[in-house]
């Protein structure tokens, strides 16, 4: 996929004004990296001693390289070594999903509880995994764009916190989409500012773009261009509900991927991603996780059905 035309979009005055918020500053030696990284001659020796500068991505690198997700049969205990075995490309998506967790990590949010924020982010990311499996996309960029697809959402609703008071109000009675109800309210939505503030950071295109398009939904199954790409898995995953409500029918609209995609098989994933979570983090519990969600769901109807 060639995302320079959803990139001209980023480059233009079509997204609408950003709005004037504060922003998280990005660690200097992620900044320094991806600006290294554009260079064709660059190798990984010279990346490895401008991450080494920083060492929370040092350290958070080292652990991702030797993680059961990568797989791989030796450890890695240099940062030039596991940038040669991940790839350039693919290290600095991981280190853009990591530089932005890590700038957000003292942020504080009046509206959205950030444990269960992130946990929704994790679940959404995994979710995305797996749709990008289904279709051949790159699994990891989706894993990545899930988890970041909502980063600012914190940021926003802190500036703009009585506005989305009335949205979390409003969808209990009249359900809305929360990119419509910012849409109508601001002139702009959180996808578009996102996407245009890390296109700004000098964040990887592809990881960009995935970011701008997540909130289409199921429409970029049809998409000819999209469909078949990491983008199509991340707006899928949006679909999961979360706390905020951000797409009120997102699992009315699973179940009916379920029913229409043979190969989408929404019980099997949920069940999956749950195992997964656990294995991450022994510790983790949500009651409100998209497998409890579908239980839920399925046992409303079986009773309806008897």
């Amino acid at each position: 996929m060639d995302w320079s035309e959803l990139i001209a979009v980023l480059s233009s005055d079509k997204t609408g004004t950003v709005p004037d918020i504060k922003l998280p500053i990005l660690p200097a030696a992620f900044i320094e990296f991806t600006r290294k990284a554009k260079q064709p001659d660059i190798t990984p020796r010279e990346l490895s001693g401008v991450l080494e500068t920083d060492t929370g991505l040092t350290c958070a690198l080292l652990r991702y390289a030797n993680s059961g997700a990568i797989g791989l049969r030796k450890s890695v205990t240099s940062t030039q070594r596991a940038i040669g075995l991940l790839g350039i490309r693919a290290t600095e998506t991981y280190l853009a999903t990591t530089a932005i967790k890590l700038a957000m990590k003292e942020r504080e949010s009046k509206l959205i509880n950030l444990k269960n924020f992130w946990f929704e982010n994790l679940e959404r990311a995994l979710f995305a995994r797996h749709v990008a499996r289904l279709i051949g996309a790159d699994t990891e960029l989706a894993y990545a764009a899930a988890m970041l697809q909502d980063y600012l959402l914190p940021i926003i609703t802190n500036e703009f916190y009585e506005d989305y008071v009335q949205f979390a109000e409003q969808t209990q009675d009249q359900p809305c989409d929360v990119v419509e109800f910012e849409q109508n309210r601001f002139g702009w939505n959180h996808a578009e500012v996102g996407a245009r503030i890390m296109f700004d950071w000098g964040i990887p295109e592809d990881l960009v773009c995935c970011v701008l398009v997540h909130h289409r939904g199921r429409r970029v199954l049809s998409d000819p261009e999209l469909r078949n790409t990491a983008a199509a898995a991340v707006a899928v995953s949006s679909l999961v509900p979360d706390a905020l409500g951000q797409v009120p029918n997102g699992l009315d609209q699973l179940l009916d991927l379920d029913e229409t995609w043979p190969q989408f098989n929404l019980p099997e994933i949920a069940e999956q991603i749950d195992e997964e979570i656990q294995e991450l983090s022994q510790n983790a519990t949500n009651q409100f996780s998209l497998l409890k969600r579908y239980q839920k769901v399925t046992r409303q109807h079986e009773l309806v059905g008897s």
